[in-house]
């Protein structure tokens, strides 16, 4: 069980770091939610247009189709230890302006800690071994407005962030969105600005003497209060609808991430930004049944002959429409290399109240 220490001794190290600009700060917030997106590899900045929108571009809040809209969304990873949970609800107002609030969640429960199990005098006491979570939140608020320009949508998110690592650190942050979305004819185009104006986390620490004295003995150092400074990111989209039959059509997107944090293992890097690309499409039969796929998640790895290959990772999934409000979605997705954490089974819902019509995402 000294592993467990290990593991707290490791998330603290990595968070004490004083008003740096950290990579990968806040990550848990790039994974994406929603089914549908995830079986697109999170190709959808463009063309989301439900209640899933206030993530991913909530510019596209003013295109739901209904006056209310709730989304939900539950995985696991890591075999299920860890759990991912999004919620949000969508108002929208009139034909020019929407609204959502959104929680996520993502976190690791009943962690053990054993850094109390051997006493000062070096007795081993199993009932000194407490539980923890490890736990990320973020509240978000989202506001949408159809501009004068025609097909012109814009739109931004109010991000208030809790971390928290039992009762050991825990932070609070705040970041800003702004977003924008634009159809002519069946090609639409959608931007997303994430933590424009940086996004903070302060943390704070409550270690008690055995726990400093654990690391110390470790070699570690103590964490003190500091601050992590998420840089700002730009996603931008383009997709277009090809109308097959008149049963069938088919919705095909590129997004690219633009990255500020310095170098990434993605297929367009340099010391200043780093870009990724990633690809989704979607094939619908008459707006109700719904196959999906994507690849993303390119990059150069290094295997055993120390020779370097380009891999990608692929993403699929179904929808299904059900009584023109209910929509259930699944994918079948990971977060990360496929040979770092497994394949996992996502699903996700959209509800509509007040449906009036029953056109698509």
């Amino acid at each position: 069980m000294q592993y467990i220490v290990t593991f707290i001794i490791i998330v603290f190290t990595s968070m004490s770091l004083s008003a740096q600009k950290v990579k990968y700060s806040n990550e848990f917030l790039s994974i994406g939610v929603g089914a549908r997106a995830l079986a697109m590899s999170n190709s959808i900045v463009a063309s989301e247009g439900d209640a899933y929108s206030a993530y991913w571009n909530p510019a596209g809040l003013v295109d739901i189709k209904t006056n209310r809209e709730v989304a939900l969304m539950h995985s696991s990873y890591f075999a299920g230890i860890a759990k991912y949970d999004y919620g949000s609800l969508a108002i929208k107002f009139n034909n020019n302006s929407a609204a959502a609030l959104s929680m996520l969640r993502f976190g690791v429960d009943n962690i053990p800690n054993t850094s109390k199990l051997i006493d000062g005098q070096g007795n081993v006491n199993y009932a000194n071994v407490t539980s923890f979570s490890s736990v990320d939140y973020a509240f978000i608020f989202s506001y949408a407005h159809r501009t004068k320009i025609k097909g012109l949508i814009v739109g931004g998110n109010a991000k208030l962030i809790r971390r928290k690592v039992g009762d050991f650190g825990s932070s609070w942050g705040f970041g800003l969105d702004i977003s924008a979305k634009y159809t002519r004819n069946s090609w639409i185009m959608g931007l997303m600005l994430r933590d424009i104006t940086t996004t903070f986390n302060a943390w704070s620490y409550n270690l008690d003497s055995q726990m400093k004295e654990t690391f110390a003995r470790t070699g570690n150092t103590i964490p003190v209060s500091s601050t992590e400074i998420t840089l700002p990111k730009a996603i931008f989209g383009i997709a277009r609808n090809f109308k097959l039959s008149n049963s069938f059509s088919l919705l095909t997107e590129i997004n690219i991430d633009i990255t500020t944090d310095g170098l990434r293992n993605v297929l367009i890097k340099s010391n200043t930004l780093s870009m990724d690309p990633h690809f989704g499409l979607e094939l619908d039969f008459k707006r109700i049944v719904f196959l999906r796929a994507g690849i993303g998640n390119i990059q150069k790895e290094t295997g055993p002959d120390n020779i370097k290959r380009t891999s990608f990772q692929p993403n699929v999934g179904l929808g299904i429409r059900l009584m023109k409000t209910l929509s259930i979605d699944y994918a079948y997705t990971d977060i990360g290399n496929q040979s770092i954490a497994l394949y996992s089974n996502v699903f996700s819902l959209t509800y509509s109240f007040n449906a009036k019509k029953s056109e698509g995402k």
